[in-house]
């Protein structure tokens, strides 16, 4: 399977080779044109003043056009050799009597020319021609044929026949051909260089990038693409993008990890000891009389379980939602569900002898939410507090109004949350208390379950911790 890059180098050198190639075609097209058209008229007019000089040389050289001496055929030698051009001489008869290529005498002396010809020229006075010369040359040539006339009576005494070979075009067509081919080749040649440059540099760091992904799919969670000199923007937006999902995707699967390994160390606990209680009991090594306590020791942990079951399934379902849709919510007063979550912990804020700071707006405030999942938002919260406020110590429960946003705030005195703790306490299975065992009732979702609700909702939540005090605060939309 070829490349992209071999697709687009092959489809750029064709490309090429077609614009050169049409290039060169329209341009020798478009010469041709020209130079046929200069060359012969050049060497039309050129050959016309020569056949003149040279008819005006053979009149006063000779009466009856047939006695012309030898001083005549060097200067006609002379005139073609400077012209660069061949001349034949012939009678009104049409029989040729000199050519200039031989001052001795030539093959061409004693023919006889075309009559028809011969009188054409007389009577016209001229003409002007492009074509092969029958039984004289073998190339197409410009002839020029002038009548020679007698100085005396003006009668015509034969015929000057100039000519010269076209091959002046066809010698400069092929020079500009050879010129055009040989600078073809070279910007082939260079575009091929300059290209394969460029294709490498383009497919470097995308095969460093398949290597990369190859890598990352065998397990090699650390594979990452290096960018090393100067790529074009596009790549180095790909290659970023990828770092970025492959440092994600290592995050996911660092966090996948460590939910297993939470899960199978929280699962762990409860399941012994409800293991161990029943095969006691089973097995008689727990007596008869106190089966029963031991039995709700068993259905204490199934419940502690079953909260665990129901917790994962909500953040599950929270997440797949990918948040709360307007038909599961409504219009409910703020005031009124924190009151009522506030009630329910009487027995835990007495048990404690807490005091408790409740600070609300005299009048309802409304927010359009899911009732249920604030409540649990609250809750969690107001849980979180009692339990870790010393006895003796201040509960707090606030809740203000500013611009389109109701906050609500949820503190306690005691322990102050350390700062490299502080960030991580949103994350499931987190536990501040590190040393936390089944007579405290936990599993370190309740603050992830929290900002998972929050957050479906499009809505932030945060914490701080000084002084002995930590507060959690989250916003709601305020509906006036």
């Amino acid at each position: 399977m070829r490349s992209t890059i071999g697709r687009s180098f092959s489809t750029a050198t064709i490309i090429l080779m077609l614009a050169l190639v049409l290039v060169g075609t329209s341009f020798q097209v478009l010469v041709k044109d020209y130079l046929t058209d200069y060359l012969t008229d050049t060497a039309l007019e050129d050959l016309q003043q020569n056949a003149d000089a040279i008819a005006d040389l053979a009149s006063a050289y000779g009466s009856d056009g047939s006695v012309l001496n030898r001083e005549f055929l060097v200067n006609l030698d002379v005139i073609s050799q400077v012209s660069d051009a061949d001349a034949v001489i012939c009678n009104a008869a049409g029989r040729i009597i000199m050519c200039s290529d031989a001052l001795s005498g030539c093959d061409h002396q004693g023919l006889n020319f075309n009559k028809d010809y011969i009188d054409k020229v007389i009577k016209n006075g001229g003409d002007v021609a492009t074509g092969m010369i029958k039984d004289l040359y073998e190339e197409s040539r410009y002839v020029v044929s002038t009548p020679i006339l007698d100085a005396a009576t003006g009668s015509a005494l034969g015929i000057v026949i100039v000519s010269r070979p076209v091959e002046e075009t066809a010698a400069v067509l092929s020079k500009i051909s050879n010129l055009f081919s040989i600078v073809s080749l070279l910007v082939i040649l260079v575009s091929f260089v300059v290209m394969t440059i460029f294709a490498r540099r383009q497919g470097d760091p995308l095969k460093a990038m398949a290597n990369a992904a190859r890598s990352f799919g065998h397990g090699d969670l650390d594979a990452r693409v290096k960018l090393e000199g100067e790529y074009p923007e596009e790549v180095e937006d790909l290659a970023l993008a990828f770092n970025n999902m492959a440092q994600e995707l290592q995050k996911s699967e660092y966090q996948r990890q460590e939910f297993v390994a939470n899960v199978s160390h929280e699962l762990k606990t409860p399941m012994t000891t409800i293991s161990g209680y029943i095969d006691g009991i089973l097995d008689g090594t727990i007596p008869e009389s106190k089966s029963r306590y031991y039995l709700q020791i068993v259905s204490d942990e199934t419940k502690r379980l079953s909260r665990l079951v129901r917790s994962m399934l909500d953040i599950s379902r929270l997440q797949d939602q990918g948040g709360i849709p307007d038909e599961k919510k409504h219009q409910f007063d703020l005031e009124e569900a924190a009151g009522q979550v506030l009630i329910t912990f009487e027995q835990k804020i007495n048990g404690k002898k807490l005091n408790v700071d409740v600070d609300m707006p005299e009048h309802p405030v409304y927010t359009f939410a899911n009732q249920d999942y604030i409540t649990q938002v609250i809750y969690n919260l107001l849980d979180n507090a009692v339990k870790f406020c010393p006895e003796g110590g201040t509960l707090g429960l606030r809740i203000k109004e500013g611009g389109s946003k109701a906050y609500i705030s949820i503190f306690n005195d005691g322990d102050t949350i350390p700062p490299d703790e502080l960030p991580l306490v949103f994350d499931r299975f987190h536990k501040l208390d590190k040393s936390r065992s089944m007579n405290r009732d936990g599993w370190g979702l309740g603050l992830y379950i929290v900002k998972t609700i929050v957050c479906s909702h499009g809505e932030n939540i945060s914490v701080t911790s000084r002084d002995g005090r930590t507060e959690f605060t989250f916003t709601m939309p305020l509906v006036n």
